[in-house]
């Protein structure tokens, strides 16, 4: 038995397996529907063998048994079409500055107004300056069936396998939704496929199992002026320092086993992708850059410019983390002194920041990288995405936690990386503050403090690290703990044996709980138990509240 895998599609060529047009024998096909749990028998021409047929969202599709399909990724495709249904109206306004442009140089001003441009876009209609849009690792062509169905403004839909017989379901799949008009399926080597449609997409989704590090040269490559990258890589444990050296060979950065890895992770696909853009004159401004469940999901817009693709050594640098306490310090490779006119001199950044050894507990540091040290989020357009997600209502089954993701990463200052609470009570072997306590502490010092969406228990802030260390002093001497607790020659037995450097005040500061955790906005995938538990609570006291 051959086995054919697409990267995100594996499906068992057999004799049985019949999906060629040309074949006329009818016979009984097995449905299960996925989200009814029911069973279902039909007739189809073409078919003969066990199908699974899945809805989601305004889409039902049909997919072999042998294909796996994760409900969980929900979210992800959830996101996606919030995402470029926000894009479309950035993707109008640039249609209408290139006809105006056109029209300026050619001397017919007049007649590039763009009024014909001015009209609402509809889902499920083909617009005829609207956007094109490769999805290059289809499978069975799921999300793209939602995006012709709930994106509006599509000119065209290009759904992509590699595997031909994926390519044939993606082909049923677009006659049984009646998107023949918007969608069309083909089987290609998807890298192939960019390479040779230079900058001839509006927007590439690339969704693939594991890895997106293959595909990133030549989708920043076919991704047009201003156009939509959509990124997803599920190869969490490479990123996040499991196997340093594999994710030194696939991205060209090397990760750390620290608190803060799943935010790394992200700032090492950014700064991959932003390579591969500036080997092209090309350069990258990150929309959204989010940790979901067991996978990182990157949205960013592709320029040409090669002025500003040479800034990107002034925000891709190093991190050096203390392997004792966990204190941390990030370092750019590089930075810019204006020169004569608009133009600038770059030089190596003078370094490193850290001493041999931590200067709080002694112990010697490591170095990670490098990462893009740049903002992770564009907080207006997070802001446009909440509001087109909140106005959908029930449009999207996971609308709720897309709105309180999105709101959290708005809140989170753009300082990289993070402090995990539970880390610092580890450290200095003491029972935890709680969280509006600490943040209160860092307000009060003047400081700024934000969670982050990455993290439960995260302390993201501009503060230096001896602030930290000192607010764990001051709380550990409230506490009154006993010296056994910290081993001479530890970590924490070397920090707590200084004194606080400066007054801590704990009071409680009106900042320290965000407009997110006020809300009570959820950020987590909830379990199916806690889900039931919630709607019992709701039936037995309407009033009551649900705490985060």
């Amino acid at each position: 038995m051959l086995i054919i895998r697409s990267l995100r599609l594996c499906v068992l060529k057999t004799p049985s397996f019949i999906l060629t047009p040309s074949k006329t024998v009818c016979s009984k096909v097995l449905f299960c529907s996925m989200m009814a749990n029911e069973e279902m028998t039909t007739e189809m021409e073409g078919l003969s063998t066990k199908f699974n047929l899945i809805s989601e969202g305004k889409a039902t599709i049909i997919q072999p048994e042998s294909v796996f399909y994760n409900p969980v990724q929900e979210f992800n495709r959830d996101i996606t079409i919030a995402v470029i249904s926000e894009f479309a109206t950035d993707h109008i306004q640039h249609v209408k500055e290139l006809r105006q442009k056109k029209a300026k140089a050619a001397g017919e001003v007049g007649e590039a107004d763009g009024t014909d441009l001015d009209v609402p876009l509809e889902a499920g209609k083909h617009h005829p300056h609207g956007m094109k849009i490769l999805e290059g690792l289809a499978a069975s062509g799921l999300r793209s069936m939602r995006f012709g169905h709930e994106i509006p403004g599509v000119q065209k839909i290009i759904c992509n396998d590699f595997d031909k017989q994926a390519a044939e379901i993606i082909a049923k799949n677009i006659t049984r939704n009646g998107l023949s008009e918007l969608v069309e399926a083909s089987c290609a080597d998807a890298s192939m496929l960019m390479y040779q449609n230079r900058f001839g997409f509006d927007v590439v989704d690339l969704d693939p199992y594991g890895t997106a590090a293959p595909f990133l040269d030549s989708a920043v490559k076919s991704v047009r002026e201003g156009g939509l990258l959509c990124i997803t890589c599920t190869d969490a444990a490479t990123l996040c320092g499991n196997t340093p050296e594999k994710c030194f060979t696939m991205y060209g950065s090397l990760p750390l086993r620290s608190k803060f890895c799943h935010e790394m992770a992200m700032r090492i696909i950014l700064r991959c992708l932003e390579s591969h853009a500036a080997r092209h004159s090309r350069y990258i401004v990150p929309l959204i850059s989010l940790s979901i469940d067991f996978y990182f999901r990157i949205f960013v817009k592709v320029y040409s410019g090669q002025k500003k693709a040479k800034f990107s050594a002034t925000h891709t640098g190093m991190v050096y983390q203390c392997s004792g306490c966990g204190a941390f310090k990030t370092q750019n490779l590089a930075e810019a002194t204006p020169a004569k006119g608009d133009n600038f001199k770059f030089s190596a950044t003078k370094g490193p920041p850290v001493a041999e050894k931590c200067e709080h507990c002694g112990s010697r540091h490591q170095m990670g990288g490098p990462l893009y040290l740049g903002p992770l989020h564009d907080k207006d357009f997070i802001d446009r995405v909440i509001g087109r997600v909140v106005s959908e209502g029930e449009g999207f089954r996971t609308g709720k936690r897309l709105e309180g993701m999105l709101s959290t990463a708005q809140e989170e200052l753009d300082t990289p990386l993070y402090y995990e609470a539970d880390g610092l009570y580890q450290t200095v072997k003491c029972q935890p503050m709680p969280m509006n306590t600490f943040r209160s502490a860092l307000l009060n010092a003047g400081y700024e403090v934000s969670y982050s969406h990455a993290c439960k228990n995260s302390l993201k802030t501009n503060a230096p690290n001896s602030l930290i260390w000192d607010i764990m002093r001051a709380w550990v001497n409230q506490l009154e703990l006993k010296p056994k607790r910290n081993v001479p020659g530890t970590a924490g037995f070397k920090i707590l044996s200084e004194k606080p450097s400066v007054e801590v005040d704990f009071t409680e500061n009106p900042g320290a709980i965000p407009k997110s955790r006020s809300q009570n906005l959820i950020r987590w995938q909830e379990k199916e138990a806690d889900k039931n538990n919630s709607e019992a609570d709701k039936d037995k006291n309407s009033d009551s509240e649900n705490v985060s």
